[in-house]
């Protein structure tokens, strides 16, 4: 297989093929299939059609429209009578509660084709909406609280959620009566399903409205928000992890189809394919992007300096351009045009206003709490708190997970009630040839050489063997496809398909021992040398633990020695 095989162009409506035959690639065991899907993956990518860029391209109009068709509730908004409506402070609070109601009904972050949502594009909403649904409560067991299946009442609360959001949206100017049932539903909300706080981005725009409602100098408090959540990205990102992230971004990007660009990203392609050194230097860019972010706003406010004003806004387009650009996997575009007009109306519009001055000592109490004291135990230690409670964004260092299921063991996961088919089934009911089965294989493969080509999967396939006697016999699911066909969303935070997760699917589905084998791995804490992991296996519970170094993941090519 020669690397100028390779197409990186891509068809409006047809996956790209890969350059070998696929019955061929399909009748290799697990550690070949997973070398040539590695190196396909980096040059074609997931091999998406365009016009699944175009569906998110569409997706973010909508959203646009829609933000300002909620303007127009207020007089003077969402028109071109003023040119300068959309920095006002109530278009952006209206910015603040439509994006959370976009998140939390699933339409943002973790949403459409790229996270596997095939068939429907859209799912947690229904999912939140439907009792018996499975659900991963703060309290598992607990009374009332800790049930592992939706009630009555959390559908009902989900309701008065969205009702609650669309009451402040089309009000003309959303006071304290509009955002105190959204501050109070949504942390309940977080209690009794984990996931919909997390969706809803608490960190970012449930803490902001908390502001709104409480804070007579509002703007200072959501400032403050803003600069932790730039300072702590940037942090997260000082780790070995992130240049396997540009790689991967790179190749997968519809923005970036040069194939000389795509193997430089690379050391040696096809033969080594751990990052190269410009793989590690757009990383240091982008490290010292985010990080520089709060340290020329803040000297651009404290100065009273029009010039690094300018300059930090010139980083914050550049910064959240690229990431778009990219179109990462789990999609956060909505929230990347959030925060970068959040920018533009908290720092270029209100220069005069600075981030001490919130004058509400609970609020500063909160803030201090969300926005410094969380993400610092976050970083350190990264089993305890999401990723997005820490801020920790798209670093590449996350907990995952990797679920083995044995011949078609998978199918008892009919017995949930959930609103989305296995992902194979999904594939298949889109495929433009029916019974090409391998198309579907190669396809799911691409989960698999994407869990790979990050640094944390050296330490995923060297697990298997100790995990699986024969991995041929297992299908492999990425815990991230499992959360969210069982919970209704996923975004790359691997304590949603750890081992409560595997309690709640065990509990409904009556998995038999050596059925469901999984790897949970951990984060790396920030400073640290290894990550944790567990094996595990649904019916017999843990079988091992341990610790995996980071310097022999970087050592290692990804995929399995054969």
């Amino acid at each position: 297989m020669h690397a100028s095989r390779y197409s990186v162009s891509m068809n409006l409506t047809t996956p790209t093929a890969p350059p070998f035959d696929l019955s061929e690639w399909a009748s290799k065991p697990f550690a070949e299939r997973a070398r040539m899907s590695v190196q396909a993956f980096g040059l074609i990518g997931s091999g998406m059609p365009l016009m699944v860029y175009v569906y998110y391209a569409l997706k973010l109009a909508w959203y646009w429209a829609m933000w300002v068709f909620f303007c127009s509730f207020t007089e003077g908004l969402g028109s071109y009578s003023s040119a300068s409506w959309w920095l006002t402070p109530i278009a952006f609070k209206k910015a603040i509660a439509w994006t959370t109601l976009y998140e939390v009904m699933g339409f943002g972050c973790g949403s459409g084709p790229l996270t596997g949502r095939i068939k429907p594009t859209i799912v947690a909403y229904r999912h939140w909406l439907r009792p018996g649904t499975t659900k991963l409560p703060l309290f598992e067991g607990a009374p009332v609280i800790g049930s592992i299946r939706r009630t009555p009442l959390d559908v009902a609360l989900y309701v008065a959620l969205l009702v609650s959001l669309v009451r402040a949206l089309i009000a003309p100017d959303p006071g304290f009566e509009h955002w105190l049932p959204i501050i109070v539903v949504l942390p309940i909300l977080g209690v009794l399903d984990k996931p919909i706080f997390l969706a809803a981005r608490g960190e970012h725009y449930w803490v902001t409205m908390v502001v709104f409602a409480f804070a007579g100098n509002w703007i200072a408090g959501a400032m403050v928000v803003q600069l932790a959540l730039w300072l702590f990205a940037g942090v997260s990102k000082l780790n070995a992890y992130f240049p396997t992230v540009i790689a991967v971004m790179t190749s997968n990007s519809p923005f970036t189809p040069f194939e000389w660009l795509r193997r430089s990203m690379f050391r040696d392609y096809p033969n080594d394919m751990r990052p190269s050194k410009h793989a590690a230097a757009h990383a240091i860019a982008g490290a010292t992007l985010e990080l520089g972010l709060p340290t020329v706003m803040l000297l651009a406010l404290y100065l009273e300096s029009g010039l690094l004003l300018i300059v930090g806004l010139v980083m914050v387009v550049a910064l959240h351009s690229f990431i778009v650009s990219n179109v990462p996997v789990g999609v956060p575009i909505e929230w990347n045009f959030m925060v970068a007009y959040g920018a533009f109306f908290l720092f270029g519009q209100n220069p005069h206003v600075l981030p001490h001055q919130v004058d509400s000592a609970p609020v500063s109490a909160l803030l201090a709490l969300t926005c410094l004291v969380i993400p610092i135990y976050g970083n350190f230690v990264p089993s305890k708190v999401s990723f997005l409670l820490a801020m920790r964004y798209y670093a590449g260092n996350w907990p995952t997970s990797v679920w083995l299921f044995k011949g078609d063991s998978y199918r008892k996961l009919d017995k949930l009630t959930k609103t989305a088919a296995w992902i194979e089934d999904q594939i298949a009911s889109m495929q433009s040839e029916d019974g090409d089965e391998d198309a579907v294989r190669f396809t799911l493969h691409g989960v698999v050489a994407f869990r790979l080509l990050h640094l944390h999967g050296r330490a995923i396939h060297s697990l298997l063997p100790e995990l699986v006697d024969d991995i041929d016999e297992y299908t492999w699911a990425d815990g991230e496809t499992i959360a969210g066909l069982s919970l209704g969303w996923n975004f790359g935070e691997g304590h949603l398909h750890n081992e409560q997760l595997a309690r709640a699917l065990q509990a409904q589905c009556g998995f038999e021992p050596g059925e469901v084998r999984c790897i949970f791995l951990e984060a790396q804490p920030l400073f640290g040398s290894h990550q944790a992991y567990r094996l595990y296996d649904l019916a017999q519970g843990e079988l091992s633990r341990g610790d995996f170094p980071v310097s022999k993941m970087k050592e290692l090519q990804p995929w399995p020695a054969q």
